[in-house]
Parts: structure tokens; C-alpha cells; sequence
């Protein structure tokens, strides 16, 4: 098993920054690749970015591409999310997730709430 725990969110004005963190602990050795998600009201959930265990290989949503960056620290076994210049349709609740290649294993965190609104 593998325990994920997101923290980091809040609520933010538009054009603001958020870091969103995801604690990874237990049987990581599984674990190929780390994903963000985040899922709005009314919305279908939204893959927002990946990064390969290396941290070699970063694949971004359309939508965040060039205001948000993933990236992984190793040695503590923490993803992160920065996210600058956030819009209002960037509210959303942001969920990690930690999976294998093939997915035969997915482990996903509990979210944490980002709201984006003056």
C-alpha cells in the first residue's frame, strides 16, 4: 500500500500562487509515475500534470501549461505542485495520485481544496 496526503490548498486571489504538496510513505518501490488531478463542480475529473519517479519526463494539461510546475523531492518523498497566476476556473479540489506503468496499481490521496476568487 501506498499513503498519500495533500496539503498546500486554500483560497487564493486571481494572478496569486499556491504550492500544493502530496506526502508519499509505505511500499513506494511500485510507484513508476505521480499525477495531479483536480476535479471542479460539475466537471468531469482533470488530469492537470505528470512526472515520471526520475523526474525526467513532465507532461502538463493544455489549460496549465507555462503557470503551473510538478515536480518530485526524492529524498522526502513529496510531490508538489507550484501553480502561479491562478484563474478562477483554476478552483477545483487537487488530488494526488501514485501509480504503476501498467496502473495495476493506483493509489490516491484525500485532496485538497484551491479556490481562486477575489
Amino acid at each position: 500500500q501506498v499513503q498519500l496526503v495533500e496539503s498546500g490548498g486554500g483560497l487564493v486571489q486571481p494572478g496569486g500562487s499556491l504550492r500544493l504538496s502530496c506526502a508519499t510513505s509505505g511500499s513506494i518501490f511500485r510507484i513508476n509515475r505521480m499525477e495531479w488531478y483536480r476535479r471542479a463542480p460539475g466537471k468531469e475529473r482533470e488530469l492537470v500534470a505528470s512526472i515520471t519517479i526520475s523526474g525526467n519526463n513532465k507532461n502538463y494539461a493544455d489549460s496549465v501549461k507555462g503557470r503551473f510546475t510538478i515536480s518530485r523531492d526524492g529524498v522526502k518523498n513529496t510531490l508538489y505542485l507550484q501553480m502561479n497566476s491562478l484563474k478562477p476556473e483554476d478552483t477545483a479540489v487537487y488530488i494526488c495520485n501514485a501509480n504503476s506503468w501498467t496502473r495495476n496499481y493506483s493509489y490516491w490521496g484525500q485532496g485538497t481544496q484551491v479556490t481562486v476568487s477575489s
